[in-house]
């Protein structure tokens, strides 16, 4: 009884969802799908593959101008497909890290809350905010309260 419940609240909120929910979460599930799989060396290894048999192809349609443009074209549309994959990707993984990192940010006691958020910075602030760490770093380089950035392990200095 209660499973019933339960899936037919599941129907209902699918059912509220609109359309660009549905196909964005579509979309999201096969772009990471897609990452896993395109991202690996058997991929690779099959794109490798379709290259040799293209040029092995090639004595036999004498080099012609269709058989240029079936590569051409090929790996036009692969990689226009694929820039929309791998931003999905990119996006994604960087709104987790700046999440994370906020939350790191708000749970430590001594942190400024205020650097939260910080990617809806303008340029301009962004820049502002990295001299201030610049200067913080060296301040402490000079006091002698942080090491320096240095390669070298400060035990072998």
């Amino acid at each position: 009884m209660a499973q019933e419940t339960q899936a037919g609240k599941l129907k209902e909120r699918e059912q509220e969802r609109d359309f660009f929910c549905v196909v964005s979460d579509a979309f999201r599930v096969f772009a990471r799908r897609s990452s896993i799989i395109l991202g690996s060396a058997w991929s690779f290894a099959g794109a490798v593959l379709v290259i040799l048999v293209w040029l092995l192809t090639g004595p036999t349609f004498h080099f012609s101008d269709t058989w240029q443009l079936i590569i051409n074209t090929a790996t036009t549309v692969i990689t226009f497909l694929m820039v929309f994959l791998i931003q999905n990707t990119q996006n994604r993984d960087a709104k987790a890290v700046h999440l994370k990192l906020d939350e790191i940010i708000r749970a430590i006691k001594d942190a400024r809350d205020e650097l939260v958020d910080l990617e809806d910075l303008s340029d301009e602030d962004l820049k502002k905010l990295e001299e201030q760490f610049k200067q913080l770093r060296q301040k402490a380089e000079r006091d002698g309260t942080r090491p320096s950035r240095d390669v070298e392990p400060a035990g072998l200095r």
